[in-house]
């Protein structure tokens, strides 16, 4: 049986969207996965947390399995 985290991540505010403006990135989500890598997790995707109205998400929950017991 599998087991399940979740970790967030806010998206910040910088750089430019191809459709003008300021867009929205994020830097963190690669030490996180990398992280629970080591942990004997594997990342299995994500869900925005917080969306705008406008669709840009401003954080996302990353998904991280294993088997119960630790091992990957």
């Amino acid at each position: 049986m599998l087991e399940y985290e979740f970790e967030t991540v806010q998206c910040e505010s910088g750089g430019y969207s191809l459709f003008g403006g300021i867009g929205l990135e994020t830097e963190r989500h690669r030490e996180i996965i990398l992280r629970r890598g080591a942990e004997g997790w594997r990342y299995a995707g994500f869900v925005p947390k917080k969306q705008r109205t406008g669709g840009f998400m401003e954080s996302i929950e990353l998904i991280f399995e294993r088997e119960q017991g630790g091992q990957a």
